[in-house]
């Protein structure tokens, strides 16, 4: 089990080197990210973008731009197609943003020809190494699905099941958040954090994993919180591996509040609900975590073609 992204970084040498896309790749934090990934053994590399602007960025940053494919597209629309369709086309297992919108990449990513879409809706998950918690913390959704309604959540949880069973955790335990820990019918979150335990009672997630709501955010992650408030006895109390947020704004911000005040801290994300990993990590995001994030997507990467075997 990975208890920390060193961990992970194991497991990621124990795995066949997966090659990455990068759309537009004219990024200084990009190429910085993804020659910090090659240089770990983690993936070799496809650029697409622009090749001057590439070569230039690359001299300028004394990376050597020979132990990368470089595909000189100068459109940014045309060069996130053909990143993707080298990963639609099995040619690349990882998709990531280079220096294009957001919702440009989207667009390439569900494009019907040649994107990665599965019908299902995408979601957004986030993996934390905290210090003062033995064991990485999975976040979703901090970043993309705004409002999930019941099912959706039910889809987050099985994405999210899917990253943590990757990553090493054989049967991850879900905590359905929100402000107490008892279901109130005036407060339509914990009613449906019940919803989900039901469900997941009932089969609907097989044995993938344990759910366990409503939560508070205390007594999912910490045992003492959950001994004070007579809670101890709830099978997540004190052992979450996966936090599921009511809605994107308590996701993110709890995922803010973490990395801009908690020192210390390690974290990739992903975003999932796609045929392969799709990287989609923000500009400011530093080079580790987007090393980290490249890493995430290749344990996912191998689990998914072992999976699909």
């Amino acid at each position: 089990m990975s208890k920390n992204f060193e961990d992970l970084l194991s497991k990621v040498r124990q795995c066949s080197k997966k090659v990455l896309s990068v759309a537009c790749a004219e990024d200084e934090a990009v190429l910085e990210a993804v020659n910090e990934a090659h240089r770990l053994g983690i993936v070799d590399v496809i650029l697409t973008g622009d090749e001057d602007r590439i070569r230039s960025i690359t001299a300028k940053l004394n990376i050597d731009a020979g132990q990368f494919r470089i595909i000189d597209v100068k459109d940014p629309t045309a060069a996130s197609l053909q990143a993707v369709q080298l990963v639609h086309d099995g040619e690349a297992d990882m998709y990531m943003k280079g220096l294009l919108p957001t919702k440009n990449f989207l667009k390439s990513v569900l494009n019907k020809e040649v994107g990665l879409r599965t019908g299902k809706p995408l979601s957004h998950v986030c993996v934390f190494e905290i210090p003062g918690i033995d064991h990485l913390l999975f976040l979703s959704d901090v970043a993309f699905m705004p409002y999930p309604t019941l099912e959706d959540k039910k889809a987050i949880i099985r994405y999210t099941v899917e990253v943590a069973q990757a990553c090493g955790i054989e049967k991850p335990r879900v905590a359905p958040l929100a402000a107490v820990e008892v279901v109130n019918p005036k407060m339509p979150v914990t009613v449906e954090a019940e919803e989900l335990r039901q469900a997941a009672e009932a089969g609907e997630f097989g044995d993938s994993c344990i759910v366990d709501g409503p939560l508070s955010l205390d007594i999912a992650l910490y045992e003492e919180a959950a001994c004070e408030k007579g809670a101890q006895d709830r099978p997540c109390a004190g052992k979450a591996d996966i936090l599921l947020f009511p809605d994107i704004h308590a996701g993110n911000l709890v995922y803010k509040a973490i990395v801009h005040m908690v020192p210390g801290i390690r974290n990739g994300c992903v975003l999932t609900g796609t045929k392969a990993p799709v990287i989609l990590t923000s500009r400011s995001d530093t080079k580790d975590v987007k090393v980290n994030s490249i890493a995430l997507a290749a344990v996912i990467s191998e689990s998914m073609k072992r999976n699909n075997a």
